[in-house]
């Protein structure tokens, strides 16, 4: 799995556009197209641009921020694993300060709407981040991965615990009021629909299911782990995520059938991504197959669209909650 492909080239536009309504709605978020990059895997900024025009995709979700500039981790960072990918590049980024007068800049002049996604150690670390990001204008919404070891109680993730997610949640809307807020949660709980129910419940207007999770690969022969974070592993994504996220979007639409959800994990083709949207995503994202294609995100929008005119389809949100209708495996509601 390689980082780049040759020479950059923009994309056709989607061939079926004209004949499907891909418009949809996240919250109370318009989006032209149900196809957004993921947080992690496109960069801070326009670094997609060459390959495709960033305002015919949904949104851009950049790679998450903290306050201050970040190192992230030692090298190794990242592991193929099958056609799936482990990494533990740590956060790396420049802050949001420096962030925004580069990257958000660059973004608005690619006519990109704009998600910031942003993390923290601490529960005064994200009311920090969102006191900033509030001072910012141009943002479609904020992501607030909540997937980070949570200095406060013993390193455990945020995103393990319903009452440290709502607390996170509750605390960015209470800095940051005037933008929609989407937690981004972890697919490594004993029960995912309690914590998004509690990132709901403290403000949440959609959860983006889901993040990586957590994995680790050891080198046979040194009898180490792979990456350098060393024992504290890493996390999946790809392929081997999809039927996760397919599950962890199920789950929550039955127990949340109101709320706004963000499908992520594994999407590689226009059937991943109706697959997602067919198990209750509002919208998704794109993210690992972007370092194989990085036309990926435009490609999987094509294809999407192609697929609902092969169909006859009209309105790609009506593609919503299909797996959750009477028959073999549905719940009837």
């Amino acid at each position: 799995m390689t980082a780049s492909v040759g020479r950059p080239g923009r994309v056709a536009p989607a061939r079926h556009a004209g004949a499907v309504d891909l418009s949809v709605t996240v919250g109370s978020l318009a989006l032209p197209a149900p196809v957004m990059t993921a947080s992690g895997t496109s960069g801070h900024a326009d670094e997609l641009a060459a390959y495709g025009p960033l305002a015919d995709l949904g949104a851009v979700v950049v790679k998450s921020l903290s306050v201050d500039p970040w190192p992230g981790n030692p090298a190794p960072r990242v592991h193929q694993a099958g056609d799936s990918l482990l990494n533990s590049v740590g956060l790396q980024g420049p802050g949001i300060g420096a962030w925004a007068g580069d990257g958000l800049v660059r973004l608005a002049a690619a006519g990109a709407r704009t998600v910031v996604s942003i993390w923290g150690q601490r529960v005064d670390d994200y009311a920090r981040a969102a006191a900033l990001v509030a001072e910012l204008e141009g943002l479609a919404a904020v992501e607030i991965n909540v997937s980070c070891p949570n200095l406060e109680d013993r390193r455990t993730m945020f995103a393990h615990s319903a009452t440290a997610t709502a607390e996170v949640v509750a605390v960015v809307g209470e800095r940051c009021p005037g933008l929609p807020r989407w937690a981004k949660l972890s697919p490594t709980v004993p029960d995912l629909a309690a914590v998004a129910g509690a990132a709901l419940g403290a403000g949440a207007e959609a959860v983006t299911l889901v993040n990586t999770a957590l994995a680790m690969a050891v080198d046979v022969e040194t009898g180490r782990p792979v990456l350098g974070s060393g024992p504290a592993g890493g996390g999946l994504s790809g392929a081997a995520l999809h039927p996760v996220a397919v599950r962890a979007v199920f789950d929550v639409r039955a127990a949340h059938p109101e709320a706004a959800i963000v499908g992520v994990g594994g999407v590689a083709c226009g059937r991943d991504a109706v697959e997602l949207m067919m198990a209750g995503a509002d919208a998704v994202q794109v993210g690992t197959a972007t370092f194989r294609d990085p036309r990926a995100p435009w490609r999987v929008l094509d294809e999407v669209a192609a697929w609902c005119a092969a169909h006859g389809i009209a309105a790609v949100r009506d593609l919503r909650d299909r797996a959750h209708g009477p028959g073999p495996g549905g719940d009837g509601g």
